[in-house]
């Protein structure tokens, strides 16, 4: 079968995972617990100390990039927009795009490349301290038709509401070269500082929705069940994801429950960026949603059990031949 080729775009940024002992780091910096909170540089050099010594992992990310590489490695064609600095850690970014044989399409600043500080508690829950650098200096004026030309569906980064005008011309253009949109919502403080503005570009131009219980809620203020009923109402398809109860799909009278794919837990960081690569494959192979629920649920079941949003080769290898079995 062959899958359609994705295109993501969303903040270029360096992921640095730090294992914590305990909440008093989230606490002293104002952080809140399970949250996305942006940092200016001064705070993120400041993170940096507080953490020296801990066990760190780098890896080139951002949520849609982590998307890409999980469907890079599910052999989907895919390519990446986003903006780094003119520096080693934009160098980086971009061969390891190129690693994967995802296409990178980056823009180049004077800013540094940004930094997202992954942040795990011992009960594996992840809060993110995100300095964006360069990442959100990307703009409207940046887009162009030919980014989006010869892909099928386009993943744009909820994270990317900082600036209403790049989103909405991303989505304007994807559309206009016939392409399907997906929208990650990214993190219930993104959703409530930009509801109105969410919901207009979900109802305008949105295809499938991805949403976790607590950014379900607050965009419709309801229970998992509920909003994703809500929210299939705005697009054809909303997915929510519930954690460990595994997951809610919705489109039109069609509702699914997915079950989670049994790993130990050690690490949230990319579970629902891995998610969405697992449900996009299948959706870009044109199989029935329950099927893209499965490979999605195999896929986020197998990087909860690692440190990080990247996993090995042999990992992947296990991964395809479990989602051989599913398509």
């Amino acid at each position: 079968m062959n899958s359609k080729s994705i295109i993501g775009i969303g903040n270029a940024l360096m992921d640095i995972v730090v294992k914590l002992s305990d909440e008093t780091i989230l606490e002293k910096n104002k952080l809140p617990k399970g949250s996305m909170t942006l940092v200016d540089s001064a705070t993120s050099a400041s993170l940096s100390r507080q953490t020296e010594g801990m066990e760190k992992i780098l890896a080139a990310g951002g949520s849609v990039a982590n998307t890409i590489d999980g469907l890079a490695h599910l052999g989907a064609p895919t390519s990446f927009i986003g903006k780094v600095g003119n520096d080693e850690l934009g160098r980086i970014y971009s061969e390891g795009l190129k690693n994967i044989g995802a296409k990178p399409q980056l823009f180049k600043s004077f800013s540094p490349t940004g930094v997202a500080m992954a942040l795990v508690t011992p009960d594996s829950e992840r809060t993110f301290g995100t300095y964006l650098g360069a990442a959100v200096e990307m703009s409207a004026r940046d887009l162009s038709p030919r980014l989006f030309e010869g892909y099928n569906i386009a993943y744009i980064e909820g994270y990317l509401a900082q600036n209403h005008d790049l989103i909405r011309e991303a989505a304007l253009l994807a559309k206009n070269a016939g392409l399907s949109i997906a929208l990650d919502l990214a993190s219930y403080n993104v959703v409530e500082e930009n509801l109105d503005f969410l919901k207009e570009i979900a109802s305008e131009y949105v295809d499938i929705i991805f949403a976790n219980e607590e950014e379900s809620k607050a965009f419709t203020g309801k229970n998992p069940s509920e909003s994703v009923k809500e929210l299939s109402k705005l697009c054809h398809i909303a997915v929510v994801k519930t954690g460990a109860q595994g997951s809610l799909i919705c489109s039109g009278k069609e509702f699914i429950e997915i079950g989670v794919t049994g790993n130990s837990c050690v690490d949230t960081t990319g579970a629902g960026d891995l998610y969405a690569a697992g449900f996009l494959y299948g959706y870009s192979l044109g199989l029935p949603l329950e099927k893209c629920g499965k490979i999605a649920s195999v896929v986020a079941g197998k990087v909860i059990s690692i440190y990080g949003a990247r996993m090995n080769e042999t990992m992947w290898e296990q991964i395809k031949a479990e989602v051989s079995k599913i398509i």
